[in-house]
């Protein structure tokens, strides 16, 4: 598969805007496959909208290095082009001495040719100089063009241009100018999810206009002149994703506006655990039976008064973790299944503080806001008996306050969790937590969880709470 890498020299460069672009014209005409650097599951669910195909993410710090080709090996099934979009700046990473976790170190894993996105505003011949400080810090990563972005007038491209292409020795693809049509919905946590956006008719011209804009600034074909062939050969982990045996148990996903952070990957995990998995929504549906459910990270504050409107859907939710059917909530899942969300007074415009009553299976309650978190998290997971080490990374803006005397399951070496290193609360079959996991690195833990085998519990714990 012909691929190739797109970063940025900072946060907020526009690699994001501009990768969405590139994929969705390469779509057009092409099989497209995308992936994200870290673990992110908003720009991979811009990327998934439209290429009409999964994206996975690659972290040097979560995955291994089987784990990284299987995966990318996967993914590169039956495309044409692979188009990796970075994460952050090309060089930030987990710390300040390695490149673990950083998009530079994917670049140099899979040998990527990179494409750097400039900022280019308010600067030209300084934008040489840049782009030969990001050469020279790293020279395995092959930086082999360049897109200037938020550029002004035709005097600040050509400057900016001749200079780079002189003093760096590369071409500059593309210059792309200063446009409200290459703005996207932010939130409190980034981009506003495609799945949520699309209820917003305005939302798909916004996609499309986006697409336009680049087509019309980046030389699309000189772009792909510089992909090369980067397909890591088949590995155990791709036949592990690629394996369908027998399903023996159905697990129902939460998936609608309220619930949209999984990782591409996930279907297929448990699939080759011998899952069926089908999707449901709490906003809108009734809770579909089946032998175990997930309720993945988004923005359940965002819709708290409408989950709380949908008591049968609470209420259903309640008795199933009571009678130990197999639950897994993550973060904004973790919310939903506490008794309420307090939307405090003066977030969004508030005139009061809001309590919306959600499932109360978890003896405890939500705040928001609460302050942002995010950052990597690492520590072991005890179900079972057994316990599972993992790496994962918590991304949220809420609180969670337990009950005292409330227990745990897992316990962080790295990051906060629900509070001072303890995370992975749990009732019976349910487990809810903070942390993120991937499900790749995170398949012996799923499989813990939906495990066919029934009537075990993880620990013993109090009753859920009446709701």
């Amino acid at each position: 598969m012909k691929s190739l890498l797109i970063s940025g020299d900072r946060s907020g460069a526009g690699k994001t805007s501009i990768t969405l672009g590139l994929a969705g014209l390469l779509a057009k005409d092409a099989v497209v496959q995308t992936y994200k650097v870290a673990m992110d599951y908003i720009d991979t669910s811009y990327l998934s909208g439209v290429t009409g195909r999964p994206s996975y993410n690659l972290d040097t710090f979560v995955q291994t290095d089987e784990e990284l080709a299987g995966l990318f090996s996967y993914g590169a099934k039956g495309a044409d082009i692979g188009i990796v979009e970075g994460v952050r700046g090309l060089y930030e990473g987990r710390d300040s001495f390695t490149d673990v976790g950083s998009t530079a170190a994917i670049a140099k894993r899979f040998s990527l040719p990179t494409i750097l996105v400039v900022d280019a505003r308010s600067i030209t011949r300084s934008a040489a100089a840049l782009v030969k400080g990001f050469q020279a810090f790293d020279p395995d990563v092959r930086i082999k063009g360049v897109i200037l972005n938020n550029t002004g007038g035709g005097h600040h491209v050509t400057k900016a241009t001749e200079a780079i292409e002189y003093y760096c020795g590369i071409p500059v693809l593309g210059a792309v100018p200063r446009s409200p049509d290459m703005d996207l919905s932010m939130r409190h946590l980034g981009l506003v999810p495609f799945v949520e956006g699309m209820r917003d008719p305005g939302f798909a011209k916004t996609i499309e206009g986006i697409i336009r804009h680049v087509g019309a600034h980046v030389d699309l074909e000189a772009v792909k002149a510089l992909a090369e062939d980067v397909t890591p050969e088949p590995n155990q982990v791709t036949g592990s994703l690629a394996s369908r045996p027998a399903a023996s148990r159905r697990i129902a996903v939460a998936f609608d506006e309220a619930f949209t952070f999984y990782y591409g990957e996930l279907e297929a995990v448990l699939q080759s655990q011998g899952c069926e998995v089908t999707k449901f929504s709490p906003l809108h549906d009734t809770l579909p039976d089946a032998d175990g459910y997930i309720f993945g990270g988004g923005y359940p504050e965002m819709f708290a008064e409408e989950l709380s409107r949908n008591t049968a859907m609470r209420e259903a939710i309640h008795a199933k973790a009571k009678a130990g059917i197999p639950i897994y909530a993550e973060c904004g899942g973790l919310m939903y299944l506490t008794r309420s969300i307090t939307l405090k007074k003066g977030w969004l415009g508030r005139g009061e503080d809001t309590v919306c009553p959600m499932c109360g299976v978890f003896a405890g309650d939500t705040v928001m806001p609460a302050g942002k978190t995010l950052r990597y998290v690492e520590g072991s997971a005890v179900l079972s008996g057994n316990s599972y080490p993992f790496k994962g990374h918590e991304f949220h803006y809420s609180g969670v306050v337990m009950d005292p005397g409330t227990r745990f399951v897992y316990t962080l070496s790295r990051g906060t969790g629900i509070i001072d290193g303890k995370d992975g609360v749990v009732f019976n079959n349910t487990l809810g937590s903070y942390t993120h996991l991937m499900p790749v690195s995170a398949k012996g833990i799923l499989a813990e969880i939906f495990s066919a085998e029934r009537g075990k519990q993880y620990i013993k714990a109090d009753s859920p709470q009446t709701l």
